[in-house]
């Protein structure tokens, strides 16, 4: 089978740097290392992480010594404080465009705007950015746009892995509830848009797609929605291990991208063993 991959994909920087500091720490001290949630949404790779001593943890509770890691999706500003409470070591993770939307969010607060985040409220990013001022309002998509008060002056963000096309529908769908002082700044990621763009434009020119990546990852699951627009025969997989054979059948042309969170070791083993098929 033509297997075919798209320009961009796979680790972002900000992951490449998430890991490596693991990594570093993991080296650098012995034991009682713990991340804050998984490090990246990526089971394969935090698994590999796990062997190496790092321990996932839900509740700072849960650590009463050692090292806490803040991963690259950051921390709230209580979550922070309550590390420092147990006086438990440090050593931030966080993504620099996460870290910057943070800030752009603090600045938005002191300036007078009630701070809107255009994204998914479960996700720990977006948690990490609501948590970073005293008051905010999450958006998903246009449903929510009721629990905006006509009166407020909106400062408006967007979590960095949405797609361009849903930042700019909310965005305008907020415009035409008519408030009369907005302040919209783009904090979408450059690199997961130019990954975006190029499984989109993969996907229109093969018989079947593949989007490889985490099942909790935000920007993995934006690809396969994006990709299966324009592609039918769309599929997010974990990994090979995954693959159903019998997708395969009368098809001839393959596409590959993964997401931001995706090890190059899964997209290499996956596109070598489909071009075997």
């Amino acid at each position: 089978m033509e297997v075919i991959i798209a320009d961009k994909c796979g680790f972002c920087q900000g992951v490449r740097n998430g890991i490596k500091t693991a990594e570093k720490t993991l080296s650098e001290r012995n034991g009682d290392v713990y991340s804050f949630g998984h490090i990246i949404h990526n089971t394969d790779v935090v698994e590999k992480l796990s062997k190496k001593g790092l321990n996932t943890v839900d509740s700072i509770e849960d650590v009463s010594k050692g090292t806490i890691l803040i991963r690259s999706h950051g921390a709230t500003k209580k979550q922070i404080a309550k590390i420092k409470e147990r006086n438990l070591d440090i050593v931030d993770a966080t993504c620099v465009l996460v870290k910057k939307v943070q800030n752009i969010a603090m600045e938005l607060e002191s300036q007078g705007y009630r701070v809107v985040v255009i994204g998914d409220s479960d996700h720990p990013e977006v948690r990490a950015i609501t948590g970073s001022v005293e008051q905010a309002i999450v958006v998903a998509d246009k449903k929510d746009l009721h629990r905006l008060k006509k009166g407020d002056k909106l400062g408006i963000v967007c979590q960095t892995t949405q797609s361009y096309s849903h930042f700019s529908e909310t965005v305008a769908g907020i415009i035409k509830q008519g408030f009369t002082e907005l302040k919209i700044i783009n904090t979408l990621c450059r690199e997961a848009i130019k990954r975006q763009d190029s499984a989109m434009e993969l996907a229109k020119k093969v018989d079947i797609m593949f989007v490889l990546g985490g099942k909790h990852s935000a920007n993995t699951k934006k690809l396969a929605e994006l990709c299966k627009m324009f592609n039918i025969n769309t599929f997010h997989l974990q990994n090979w291990g995954e693959l159903d054979i019998n997708l395969l059948e009368g098809k001839k042309t393959a596409g590959v991208t993964a997401g931001a969170s995706t090890p190059d070791w899964v997209i290499e083993e996956f596109v070598n063993e489909l071009e075997k098929v």
